[in-house]
């Protein structure tokens, strides 16, 4: 018998509680037998010569893709990279870049990290990593990454073109770099505190807890956190900022599944935001550890939830590491919010590219644009539990308030720069011209108040996008509403860093206006977790 097939035959009846085991009995090692015989008469008698490991892995994949849409196999290449954006740092030089006309553009440098600390800044162009040249080749993000990242302490030397200057020379050494998951945090009125959270990863409490000790300092009496876009991560993180936001002794959620025992997770009092009124924005892209979130919080009558449905990943996957490091995510257990619903929405075993489209299903079908287009299904009503308020089970969290996705503000012109890069390139461009203008905004209030994007602006910008075979006027480009404002964040991000892009697009934002009416209005804000709004 092949010796993987062995391994795994080992590991399977490792895994397998003796119970479970004996109770499968003969039909169960009739089938295992018959998997094996056949690897036997494929490997033995095929007329080809067979890649056993390739092989192996399709079985893998073959046999997974018949259970549910996450339970999924992760070759060993693969795990690192999966993991990264969780683990909240990697070994590197510590920029953020972009790909630009064929050429390496330094967006900015990572605060504290090895390329600050030799000098690299923002709009640097990179021509050569190592004496090997990347100007003109078609380097792609792939290609940059694997140049780029190494072990800590290896050093790299790069070639830089920097505005008005010969090209310089600098050896970086590479060290831990952070990545970060509270993209935002800022104070949206005097009292009321905003802070976005894209991932839940291992060092996204920390940064929560942070932010919020720093607005609270700052005067906040109020929160809204944002987790529109957020697919989820460690469920540890989300639990811990739960815990941050309730009183002792709340369940924010309980696992139940076959093989596993049951589990709960309650809050233990030690948060310090319990009290204060609470605002969630979520849409349809929010999953798994922000739906734990937005649940616990809604069924808790918390806080208000506020956008569309979220998208209803409630499977638990447990990872379970094959002998040449790839892995295997099981799901071994769904999660349910703390008055008894299921999060995940429903699924037909085998039918992943169905299930990948219902999202696209819930705008064709009208759900995002309108509320009364949910569907509510009375036997998976339950009720919040401190308010009673009826809420819904069948896949995702209903919020509180909908607010429908804008299609109004983007146009086929809008999408067109967007998609052709021209946008986000003019504004390097714009940045680059203009850096003695920007000394004049000694902050972020101050370059809110006091610029604006101009006809003159925009007329560039056309020029730009004609380079880009996109054609339009200054007229076509001063009636999208939003692509001026966009264009003023994008400017404030590389000037101010990340969270002032948020403090410039939010307030164009349906959702955010909304959740800001709302946190500012006691009545309003106390009627909602009561359910005396209709």
């Amino acid at each position: 018998m092949n010796r993987y097939i062995s391994l795994i035959a080992a590991a399977f009846c490792a895994l397998t509680p003796a119970k479970v085991h004996s109770q499968s009995s003969d039909n169960g090692k009739v089938d295992f037998y018959k998997l094996q015989y056949a690897w036997y008469l494929i490997s033995t008698f095929y007329v080809d010569t067979i890649n056993q490991s390739r092989m192996a892995e399709d079985a893998i994949v073959g046999m997974l893709e018949k259970l549910d849409p996450h339970s999924s196999y992760v070759t060993a290449k693969e795990l690192k990279s999966l993991n990264e954006p969780l683990e909240g740092s990697f070994e590197g030089i510590g920029i953020e870049f972009s790909i630009q006309k064929d050429t390496l553009h330094v967006v900015n440098t990572i605060s504290g990290g090895p390329s600050e600390k030799v000098g690299l800044r923002s709009n640097d162009r990179i021509v050569r990593i190592d004496g090997k040249n990347v100007a003109g080749i078609g380097i792609d993000n792939a290609m940059v990454k694997s140049l780029l990242r190494g072990s800590k302490g290896s050093k790299v030397c790069l070639d830089v073109l920097r505005k008005g200057r010969e090209t310089l020379s600098f050896t970086v050494t590479r060290d831990k770099i952070p990545i970060l998951s509270v993209d935002a945090a800022y104070m949206a009125t005097p009292e009321v505190g905003f802070i976005k959270i894209n991932r839940f990863g291992a060092k996204t409490y920390d940064e929560f807890r942070e932010a919020l000790q720093k607005l609270k300092r700052d005067g906040m009496k109020s929160l809204i956190i944002d987790l529109r876009g957020n697919g989820g991560g460690y469920l540890k993180a989300a639990f811990d900022i739960a815990n941050e936001l309730m009183v002792k002794d709340r369940m924010i959620v309980f696992t139940k599944g076959k093989a596993n025992q049951a589990m709960e997770f309650k809050s233990t009092g030690s948060g310090i935001f319990c009290n204060e009124p609470l605002v969630v924005l979520v849409d349809e892209s929010t999953a798994s550890s922000s739906e734990i979130l937005s649940g616990a919080i809604q069924d808790w009558d918390r806080g208000v939830i506020v956008g569309v449905r979220t998208f209803g990943k409630g499977l638990v996957q447990r990872p379970f590491s094959l002998p040449d490091g790839s892995e295997i995510r099981l799901t071994t257990a769904k999660y349910y919010t703390p008055s008894g619903r299921c999060i995940q929405k429903p699924y037909t075993r085998g039918s992943a590219a169905k299930y990948q489209e219902e999202i696209y299903r819930r705008y064709t079908n009208g759900e995002l644009l309108n509320q009364d287009s949910i569907k509510h299904i009375d036997s998976l009503m339950f009720k919040t539990l401190v308010h009673g308020r009826k809420v819904y089970g069948g896949g995702g969290i209903i919020p509180d308030v909908f607010v429908p996705i804008d299609t109004t503000k983007t146009s086929g012109l809008h999408q067109k720069l967007l998609r052709s890069g021209t946008i986000h390139r003019f504004a390097v461009t714009l940045y680059e011209n203009g850096e003695a203008q920007w000394k004049q905004y000694p902050d972020i209030e101050s370059f809110k108040n006091g610029y604006a994007v101009t006809d003159s602006v925009l007329e560039q910008l056309a020029s730009e996008a004609a380079v880009d075979k996109v054609e339009c006027t200054v007229g076509q480009l001063r009636a999208e509403s939003l692509l001026p404002v966009q264009l003023k964040a994008l400017l404030a991000q590389r000037i101010f860093g990340t969270s002032s892009f948020y403090e410039i697009i939010n307030p164009e934002i349906d959702s955010y206006r909304k959740a800001l009416e709302i946190i500012t209005d006691k009545s309003q804000y106390n009627a909602l977790l009561k359910g005396k709004v209709k």
